[in-house]
């Protein structure tokens, strides 16, 4: 059967089955199929084959995109003649391909010595930004031979043509609100984890935005008020909170944006998205990379009594009063002149946070990525031809605040900034381009980054890119047939761009699914990196991490660079000391409690949180930095000092080493490098020349938070409250309480694992089971407990000392490589289970825990859905604690009391944490640290 003949066989099956349009085509073997169908003027197929050519190939880099740019090319040279796409059709397809195969086509047809070509080929080429050093070199060579054509192409370039010549936003957006949800909507709604195998796919994804019913919906209000965009709103929330969720945007993007390009299937750009409290920082980033619009509405607030206290409700949760209304439905207009919200004549609420010049700039220009390709190439223009660069962009606030310090984040930046006009270090707000050390790609985004790095034209990572990793941990449990068509491909893809990935596409190396942020925490090699990975629990213990989206993710790999403010820190120190059974997850939850309680509102949100923690190990300090995703802080950068840092260095050399002694490491030697940068960083702390970083002391911070360790005496508890009365108040993270709250409340299943443990959890797991068996003579287990190491190494860390024997003891199933997992578990029973390394059900896309169970886990997430579904009786809860506290319960098949506890963890050591003894910060000296500026 021939690849076309199969393609309409997958056709009627989409559209019987599930009912879709056809795939998008990104096959060069198909796609020539097509072309030959529809040189032969008779063929039975003809038609179609030209729609699928037209209107159903994907751009970029794609091995199809490159044989339709070739016949484009042939048809404006007259070698083919179609009668429906003439020459001037074939150049207006080619404008929209976006880079890559069109670009060389482009510039063979630019710089030929036919006229007839040059010039329309030209004119495209000036609204194109996609180009990379292949292509700029080509320009740059004919320009230096004399040739006119190209002159004109960097002319225009230079002046930023592409840009000045798009129209502007308009100055009035009517938009219809539809309210999404009540209190913090998760991108989870907007893009379920379950749904992950199918983000790649955009129009079969999109069927899985919040619900049908709510779909049914947007499309009614479409209908009802045409031309009006619909807005999808957090009602009393923050929209978007939990992760960038790319495919979330997509997903809104799909059902009330725009369309890119006629001729580019299923890519909508330019959403309209509002909450109440805004939207999460992680989010908005992604909105801006579709050219969206992210409101903060504002429409709630606290009410206050005469005094101007903020008055509480019966739980201690202020009152809130409504400012205005946004039900569904409402009509409202958006001014982008006056940065502005309103009702017909009347004005609601100031929105200019939303219309930043740099915002802006996404909205017209369709998205961020063209803005960041466009001032690369108007600087190279403007380069070659020996010219000034116009201020053509909106220029970059820099923010320099004389004889003030640092905070550890802004030194960071200041590192890494390039193109900074300034003269003097930069402070928080300042708009700043930096470079990337180290990218992470994970496996259930991994498709959608490679489709983004196909889109922007991109064929191999940047060289200044320190190192970059693609994992396997989100489908490390179950390696089904979602995961066998996916993962190898994306594997394949992402090796030959240069990345270090988890599954060998050679064969030669075992599949290592260790959780991608315990990965990347080993790969970070500096405690002045910048780290970009596409997830939310991108925050590494050592330099600064920030989760990101999978496009941003794409052009950290392409470019080596990302672009956003230097963001305002909060401060976090301890004071106290901790008792003997407490965990440090107690402490880390206890921060997100006592911070509330001090200040009221979260200040962490939206922030960097700069903890201060001394002489705690990168392993366990990330237990601390992961949390703070759930804390809605932008990043959390540890302030560590020498010794402890030289120790975390050589620990992650010491893993490093590992990979490159399982075949892992690449033809660039990645893995070699970044074992010599270690080298070099520990060699620059030990001598005194570059010591550990560290705030300077008169450093200026948005808040700054002391945690009394001698407040914590019970073991602290994330809960979902989700028989709250007030809607927005569940699935929160903020509710924090003490076991004892739980009575003896009973558990269905109790998990540990994800990237919030680390070795300790592992070793504290064994050493409990030991006391168990001393006390009892035997370990059963009341509720099933879930065993899922974060990395391979830990296994086999526990296998040599000794810790592993005790954990298979007591299992009723332990994961074998050989023959791994082909079908989730949906029933659990009273045993233990040892799970393959990988994120398991932290992650809730392979395996959740049965509907409407009580959950205690050691995981991150509690949101509805995420880890356990409700049942038609009962609601599902993840309550999130330590490990200790996991494991008795899953004992016990309830939560533990105080004593209980505390008799079950006596004689093991939980933590190493003893809060710094001296100040952790560097005295202030002004232009001490230079700015790098390129």
């Amino acid at each position: 059967m021939s690849l076309y003949l199969e393609y309409l066989a997958e056709i009627e099956s989409r559209k019987n089955d599930l009912g879709l349009a056809p795939m998008p085509i990104d096959n060069a073997e198909l796609l020539s199929e097509i072309i030959a169908q529809i040189k032969e003027t008779g063929n039975q197929y003809r038609e179609d084959s030209l729609k699928f050519f037209i209107y159903n190939t994907l751009p970029g880099t794609t091995s199809a995109a490159g044989v339709k740019a070739e016949f484009l090319k042939e048809i404006i040279l007259g070698e083919s003649v179609v009668a429906e796409i003439t020459p001037t059709f074939a150049f207006e397809l080619l404008s929209h391909m976006k880079g890559g195969p069109s670009i060389k086509v482009l510039l063979d047809l630019a710089l030929s010595d036919n006229e007839a070509v040059a010039k329309p080929a030209a004119e495209v080429l000036e609204t194109q930004v996609f180009l990379y050093e292949a292509d700029t070199d080509r320009l740059e060579a004919a320009y230096k031979a004399g040739n006119v054509i190209a002159k004109a192409i960097l002319e225009s370039y230079a002046k930023a043509e592409f840009f000045t010549k798009l129209p502007e936003i308009p100055e009035k957006i009517d938009v219809v609100t539809y309210i999404a949800g009540e209190g913090d909507i998760s991108t989870d709604l907007l893009s379920p984890g379950n749904q992950a195998h199918s983000r790649s796919d955009r129009e079969l994804h999109g069927k899985c935005l919040i619900s049908p019913e709510a779909q049914t919906e947007i499309q009614d209000l479409q209908k009802q008020y045409p031309g009006k965009k619909v807005m999808l709103i957090a009602e009393k929330g923050t929209m978007g909170v939990g992760s960038s969720r790319m495919s979330g945007v997509n997903n809104v993007a799909l059902w009330a944006g725009e369309q890119a390009s006629p001729y580019i299937p299923f890519v909508n750009f330019a959403p309209v998205v509002a909450g109440t409290n805004g939207i999460s920082p992680i989010f908005l980033t992604t909105v801006g990379v579709t050219g969206g619009i992210g409101l903060d509405l504002k429409n709630w607030v606290k009410k206050v009594d005469a005094n101007g206290k903020t008055v509480l409700n019966d739980s201690g949760d202020p009152v809130l009063e409504q400012v205005y209304s946004v039900e569904t439905g409402t009509v409202l207009t958006i001014n982008t002149k006056e940065k502005k919200l309103y009702n017909g004549d009347k004005e609601l609420v100031d929105v200019s946070s939303a219309f930043t010049p740099q915002s802006v700039e996404f909205m017209k220009a369709g998205g961020s990525y063209a803005i960041v390709f466009g001032k690369k190439l108007q600087s190279f223009a403007a380069e070659t031809l020996g010219v000034a660069l116009e201020p053509v962009f909106a220029p970059s606030k820099e923010i320099s605040i004389p004889d003030q310090g640092l905070t550890a984040v802004e030194k960071i930046f200041n590192k890494n900034s390039v193109g900074v006009a300034s003269e003097e270090a930069l402070h928080a707000g300042s708009d700043v381009r930096v470079t990337v050390n180290i990218v992470g790609s994970q496996d259930t985004t991994g498709l959608m980054t490679s489709q983004e790095l196909e889109s922007m034209a991109a064929m191999v990572i940047s060289p200044i890119v320190d190192g970059a990793y693609q994992s396997g941990c989100h489908t490390a449990s179950v390696w089904d047939s979602k995961a066998q068509a996916n993962i190898p491909k994306l594997m394949s893809f992402m090796n030959k761009f240069g990345l270090i990935t988890a599954r060998d596409p050679k064969g030669v190396y075992l599949a290592m699914t260790d959780v991608i942020h315990k990965v990347l925490n080993d790969l970070t090699v500096d405690d002045q990196a910048i780290i970009i990975g596409g997830d939310s629990h991108t925050r590494m213990s050592k330099g600064v991490a920030f989760g990101a989206d999978s496009g941003t993710v794409a052009l950290a790999l392409a470019t080596g660079e990302a672009t956003m403010p230097i963001p305002e820190s909060v401060k976090v120190v301890f004071k106290g000391h901790m008792k003997p059974y407490m965990d440090f997850r107690d402490v880390v939850h206890a921060t997100q409690s006592q911070m509330l309680k001090q200040f009221g509102d979260n200040v962490f949100q939206g922030r960097v949180i700069e903890v201060h923690i001394g002489t705690l190990m990168a392993d366990q300090a990330f237990t601390f930095t992961d949390w703070t995703a759930e804390m809605k802080a932008k990043a959390s950068i540890c302030i560590s000092n020498d010794e402890t840092l030289v120790k975390s260095l050589e620990l992650a050399k010491s893993r490093i080493q590992i990979m490159i002694d399982k075949g892992m490491d690449n033809e660039a030697q990645t893995l070699n490098g970044l074992i010599a940068l270690a080298d070099k960083r520990i060699k620059e702390i030990t001598s005194g020349a570059v010591p550990a970083l560290k705030p300077d002391d008169n450093a200026k911070y948005f808040a700054e938070v002391v945690v009394d360790l001698d407040a914590i005496d019970e073991p602290m508890v994330a809960d979902p409250d989700v028989n709250n009365a007030d809607v927005s108040k569940r699935y929160t993270h903020d509710v924090i309480r003490p076991v004892s709250f739980y009575k003896g409340k009973p558990v269905d299943l109790a998990f540990v694992g994800s990237c919030m443990v680390h070795k300790g959890d592992m070793q504290i797991v064994a050493q409990m089971l030991r006391n168990i068996e001393k006390q009892t003579g035997s370990v059963s287990f009341k509720a099933p407990l879930v065993i899922a190491p974060p990395t391979y190494n830990i296994v086999d860390e526990l296998k040599a000392e000794g810790d592993w024997e005790i954990l298979q003891k007591y299992s009723g199933f332990e994961f074998d490589d050989v023959h791994p997992k082909g079908v989730a578990r949906t029933k659990y029973e009273n045993i233990m289970y040892l799970e393959r390394p990988g994120c398991n059900l932290c992650m809730g896309n392979q395996e959740k825990a049965e509907p409407g169970d009580t959950v205690i886990a050691t995981s991150t997430r509690l949101f509805q859905g995420r880890v356990v579904a409700d049942s038609a009786e009962k609601k599902g809860e993840s309550l999130l604690g330590s490990t200790p506290l996991v494991v008795l319960s899953a004992v016990l098949g309830r939560f533990p009391s105080i004593e209980e506890y505390k008799a079950a963890v006596e004689g093991i050591t939980l933590t190493d944490f003893i809060p710094p003894t001296v100040d952790m910060s560097t005295k202030f000296s002004a232009g001490a640290l230079p700015v790098k500026r390129v």
